[in-house]
């Protein structure tokens, strides 16, 4: 847990120096100290994108755990589970139907939910964590073909409804980080469904047998992993392979138990994030590339992998 604090830390520092203009560590420091709000570069600018990152990426981690707790399965996500593309669905609806509304994270809520919603109504009786994946990947790749539909009919708004939907920090700031706030309370939460899921992963027999109320915890922890996903995707659209990769790092550094896997996988998250953004920045300057096309460029040959060692 403390190795991933330190590259949290260290990423963070690389961010706030690197962009179209790169400026020292001390300069960073000063420009920080000043609260100064004239400073774009840094008090105006990068300072809120790297919070912003950090606490989606921390969301995305928490939930990618949360959601790989109940199914007892290191391949689950948010992302295949329709939790993503639903909260997805549900942004690019109101840009192009109704633009203008505005209130993104609770439209992006009602999303994520209805994804979750149709996942386990689906899945209603005897749980199976095999069936549960794989109705979650058609549930996903459902609601992104109505997503590319929408764009499809809408050839005006669709650029409004892109920058939304790539996965990107670009132009993110402090009112974007208000949002984002209720993300840290429902991370604290989500801690305590720890020991419930440390019970959970020992089999579903073990879990009656110790008195572990499994409906209670599953829908606990898919309703906490569906508000994290969903508010950070009403944010920085969606993010994809955070929530599967982070969690999975995670497990390698301090094991399977919750109680540290949690804060680890939401460190590891956050990292991950920043970095995808910062070297998105980076690598041609002024101009950028997305956080979503660098994780999922990272993530997609690490999620074969996987697949790879668990045949």
């Amino acid at each position: 847990m403390i190795r991933a604090l330190i590259v949290l830390s260290a990423l963070t520092l690389v961010a706030l120096c690197t962009g179209a203009t790169t400026i020292t560590p001390l300069q960073v420091w000063h420009l920080l100290l000043a609260h100064n709000p004239q400073d774009f570069v840094v008090w105006s600018h990068r300072f809120p994108r790297s919070l912003t990152g950090i606490l989606i990426g921390a969301a995305l981690g928490v939930a990618g755990a949360l959601v790989q707790g109940v199914i007892r399965n290191p391949l689950a996500s948010p992302d295949i589970l329709g939790v993503t593309q639903g909260a997805g669905l549900a942004v690019a609806f109101v840009l192009l139907v109704f633009p203008g509304v505005g209130y993104l994270p609770f439209f992006s809520l009602l999303g994520g939910a209805a994804g979750a919603a149709l996942l386990m109504a689906y899945n209603a009786g005897i749980f199976s964590p095999v069936r549960f994946a794989l109705s979650g990947v058609a549930v996903s790749a459902t609601f992104a073909g109505v997503t590319q539909f929408l764009l499809l009919t809408h050839p005006v708004e669709v650029n409004t409804a892109l920058l939304s939907l790539t996965g990107s920090l670009w132009a993110r700031g402090w009112p974007h980080l208000g949002l984002l706030l209720p993300l840290i309370p429902l991370m604290m939460v989500a801690m305590t469904l720890a020991k419930p899921l440390d019970v959970i992963a020992l089999g579903e027999d073990t879990a009656h047998a110790l008195g572990t109320r499994l409906r209670l915890v599953r829908w606990a922890a898919i309703t906490m992993a569906v508000m994290l996903t969903a508010i950070s995707v009403s944010v920085a659209g969606p993010v994809g392979f955070v929530g599967l990769v982070a969690p999975h790092l995670a497990r390698r550094l301090v094991g399977g138990g919750h109680l540290r896997l949690l804060p680890t996988a939401g460190m590891l998250g956050a990292a991950i994030l920043l970095a995808a953004d910062t070297l998105g920045r980076g690598i041609a300057p002024p101009a950028e590339i997305p956080a979503g096309v660098l994780t999922a460029v990272i993530g997609a040959p690490y999620f074969l992998w996987l697949l790879f060692r668990t045949r």
